[in-house]
């Protein structure tokens, strides 16, 4: 069995990895609760209809990357992609619009079946927040400064770079859209395959595509900005106005979208060079027809996603756990008392350790394998005194504790 792999675009978490995906999630929770957000958990997999009302029938997510599957009863699932659509559908199904403003969070992971590349896998994790029922520049002002606080902690913050862009309310978006149909219409011998498919259905998201044809062709593109109504631009106005209060830089970037219909006003991503390719480490926008599109009622909402596996590459080294101390026995007749000893101890708040087997020399090989800060070795002159004798790993200096003290005089060791 020893070729068994995991499967393509998987991999395991191991407790090295784990300390930096732990520094993540733990700092975006910290922060995320300072502004009043909780902590939300949907399922892994939703019925594959909860992700096509949301995704669209037309994004590469759905027609490439969304892993589904039937059910016994021939019903069709599907593994999560991302997070809001499972949000936005608990919120439907589960929770009641007179608690608005709502604010979550989720975190948990996520499957696309995708071109593998540094920090991005077909099972990856996501930390996100949304904050569902507030309809001003205020909410898209707090969730951006909540991101940008995230990557703070973290110690990113100089890595990354805030672009941020509108896509203006409905009357906006369908101005817009007209002018730049007209425009691709000229192109169309250019395009690529997937954005001629887009043209009809969903023309924003072609400004997204990566294709280098594609590019050329919407580097002459009419731009949004020239399209937006007053009510758009005041909104606009409005958030930049708060991020330059609140500290928060960023970079007007006029082809950054979210192609869908539900999408409206802001949106932004902290994008990074440090992992290769320029790539966003989260982003986000407002989608205030979300909600309404997936058969609930007309809610606001603003919110992002923070992938977990790409900011673990880009912080410091974490702490590694903390160095036990080992508790030694000598002899059977000690081994009760050690294990004893070792609970107590851990039960105190201490890191203790016990060795399966061997004598003595072996479990104090065994300890400083470990990276114990030191050994607490009971024998039986040790049992006949109530007490143990304690070695310090770095100095080899040995001190005779009673138990009863045992606790105070490993404190330093804490």
């Amino acid at each position: 069995m020893s070729d068994l792999q995991p499967p393509r675009g998987t991999h395991d978490i191991l407790p090295e990895d784990h300390r930096r995906h732990r520094q993540v999630t733990e700092t975006a929770r910290g922060i995320a609760a300072r502004y009043g957000y909780e902590e939300i958990s949907t399922p892994v997999f939703e019925f594959s209809e909860v992700f096509k009302r949301t995704l669209g029938e037309t994004s590469d997510i759905v027609t490439k990357e969304m892993f589904s599957f039937e059910d016994k009863k021939g019903r069709s699932l599907a593994l999560r992609p991302e997070g809001t659509a499972g949000v936005a559908r608990a919120f439907i199904s589960g929770l009641r619009s007179e608690q608005l403003p709502l604010k979550l969070f989720y975190q948990g992971p996520m499957f696309r079946y995708e071109r593998m590349q540094k920090g991005r896998q077909r099972q990856f994790h996501q930390f996100g927040v949304e904050l569902l029922g507030a309809d001003g520049p205020l909410a898209d002002i707090e969730v951006i400064t909540l991101g940008a606080h995230v990557l703070d902690a973290l110690g990113v913050a100089d890595k990354v770079t805030l672009e941020l862009n509108t896509l203006g309310d409905a009357e906006s978006r369908q101005s817009y859209r007209t002018k730049l149909v007209g425009y691709l219409e000229g192109f169309k011998d250019k395009l690529s395959e997937d954005s001629l498919a887009r043209l009809d259905r969903n023309p924003l998201r072609i400004l997204d595509s990566k294709d280098q044809g594609d590019r050329a062709v919407i580097a002459g593109a009419p731009l949004l900005a020239d399209h937006l109504n007053d009510a758009s631009k005041a909104f606009f106005e409005d958030v930049q106005k708060g991020l330059k209060t609140a500290g928060v830089e960023y970079e007007i970037n006029p082809t950054l979208v979210r192609g869908l219909d539900y999408y409206c006003h802001t949106a932004f991503e902290f994008t990074t060079e440090t992992l290769g390719a320029q790539g966003a480490v989260l982003a986000g926008g407002r989608y205030d027809g979300l909600i309404e599109t997936m058969g609930g009622p007309p809610t606001p909402g603003t919110g992002w996603a923070a992938g977990v596996e790409r900011l673990a590459l880009m912080i410091t080294e974490p702490p590694g756990p903390a160095r036990p101390v080992a508790v030694v026995p000598v002899g059977e007749a000690a081994e009760a008392e050690a294990l004893s000893l070792t609970q107590k101890l851990r039960q105190a708040g201490f890191t203790a350790d016990l060795g399966f087997s061997g004598n003595l020399k072996k479990r104090l090989k065994g300890a400083n394998k470990a990276g114990a800060a030191a050994a607490v070795i009971i024998g039986e002159d040790e049992l006949a005194k109530g007490a143990a004798t304690v070695r310090d790993m770095e100095t080899g200096e040995q001190t005779e504790v009673k138990l009863s003290a045992l606790e105070d005089h490993l404190a330093r060791y804490r």
